[in-house]
C-alpha cells in the first residue's frame, strides 16, 4: 500500500504540473458555478450547494474534494453573484481554493446573455512531512523535510445563455487566466504552472409527459496539454421530485473505451431541499485497484420558484 501511496503522491505532482489541474464532478449540471462565472445568478432563488467527491476508493492518497457554492441574482435579475470554497485533496497535495463571482445578465428577445467575471485566490501545499513518505536519502537536497505552501491568485470570464422558456442553455468559460507558476523551488526554471482550461456546456429539456422531462447535457473540458476531456449525461425528472442521471465520461486509457459510466439518483425532499448521490464504474485499468468513485449533492434553495411543486415541471437550469 506504501508504494501504491507513493505512485499516486508523484503521479498526482506530474498530473497538477501539466495536465488537468481543475476539479471535476460527475454532477456538474448541479454545480455550474465552478466551471462558468457567468452562471452566477442564473437561477430566480438564492441557491447554497454542497458537494463531497472520493474518487478511486479503497486507493490509498486518491482524489477526494468538497465544495460549497453559493449564487443569487440582483438588482431585478440584471445582476448575479456567486462564489465558491473548494478543497482538493491527492497525495500529498492540498489544495483549497476561493472563488469570487460577477455576471452582468442582458435581457434579450428570447433569453439572458450573462457575461461573468471571476476572482480566485489558491493555496496549494505539499505535505512532504507525511509519515507515509519513506526518503532513502536523508541527504539528498532535491527532496524536500518540511510542508510547503504558497498562494497564487488568479482571475477567468465566462459566458452563459440561459432561454426564458428554461428549455435550453450554453456556456463557455476560461476561469483561470494567468499561467501562475506553481513551483517550490527557489531557484532554476520554472517547471510547473498553472495552465488555462476551457470548460463548455449546454443541454436542451424535452417534457416527455406532463410530469416526465428528459435533459441531454453535455460538459466539454480541454486544458492545454492535456487530452480533450467530455462528459455526456441523460437525465430524467418525475414529478419534479425523483431524479436519475446517466453519465458517459470519455477519457481513459483502454482503446477508447471511456473513462467511467455514472450513475446518479436524486431527491427533491420538500421545495428547498434537494439531495442527489452519484457512483461512477471505472473503465480504465486503474478500476484493478479501487472501488470506484462516489458523489454526493445537497442543495438549498432560500425562495423556491413557485412551480417547484409536484405537479408542475421543473426548472432545472
Amino acid at each position: 500500500m506504501t508504494k501504491l501511496f507513493l505512485s499516486i503522491s508523484f503521479f498526482s505532482l506530474a498530473l497538477f504540473a501539466s495536465a488537468q489541474q481543475e476539479q471535476m464532478y460527475t454532477q456538474f449540471m448541479f454545480n455550474k458555478l465552478a466551471y462558468n462565472p457567468g452562471y452566477a445568478g442564473n437561477f430566480v432563488s438564492p441557491t447554497l450547494t454542497a458537494i463531497y467527491r472520493n474518487q478511486w476508493m479503497g486507493l490509498e492518497g486518491a482524489p477526494k474534494a468538497m465544495s460549497l457554492s453559493y449564487t443569487q441574482p440582483l438588482i431585478s435579475n440584471r445582476v448575479g453573484i456567486g462564489g465558491n470554497i473548494t478543497r482538493q485533496s491527492i497525495g500529498i497535495n492540498t489544495n483549497m481554493t476561493f472563488d469570487v463571482a460577477y455576471a452582468y445578465r442582458i435581457h434579450l428577445k428570447r433569453g439572458t446573455l450573462a457575461v461573468g467575471l471571476q476572482a480566485s485566490m489558491r493555496n496549494i501545499r505539499q505535505n512532504w512531512a507525511d509519515s507515509r513518505i519513506i526518503v532513502i536519502d536523508q541527504n539528498d537536497p532535491g527532496i524536500p523535510t518540511d510542508p510547503k505552501s504558497k498562494f497564487v491568485p488568479n482571475f477567468g470570464t465566462g459566458v452563459y445563455y440561459s432561454a426564458y422558456t428554461e428549455r435550453w442553455y450554453a456556456g463557455i468559460a476560461l476561469p483561470r487566466i494567468v499561467s501562475n507558476s506553481i513551483d517550490f523551488s527557489e531557484f532554476g526554471d520554472v517547471l510547473s504552472r498553472e495552465v488555462q482550461h476551457i470548460n463548455a456546456m449546454g443541454g436542451i429539456k424535452f417534457e416527455a409527459t406532463d410530469e416526465l422531462d428528459i435533459t441531454p447535457q453535455v460538459l466539454l473540458r480541454y486544458a492545454v496539454g492535456a487530452p480533450f476531456d467530455a462528459d455526456v449525461n441523460m437525465s430524467a425528472l418525475l414529478y419534479s421530485k425523483f431524479y436519475g442521471g446517466l453519465t458517459y465520461r470519455l477519457g481513459g486509457d483502454t482503446n477508447f473505451v471511456g473513462e467511467s459510466v455514472d450513475v446518479a439518483l436524486g431527491f427533491q425532499a420538500i421545495d428547498k431541499l434537494f439531495f442527489c448521490f452519484s457512483y461512477d464504474i471505472g473503465l480504465t485499468r486503474l478500476r484493478r485497484h479501487n472501488n470506484g468513485s462516489i458523489e454526493a449533492t445537497v442543495r438549498w434553495w432560500f425562495n423556491p420558484p413557485d412551480d417547484v411543486v409536484p405537479v408542475k415541471p421543473a426548472r432545472p437550469f
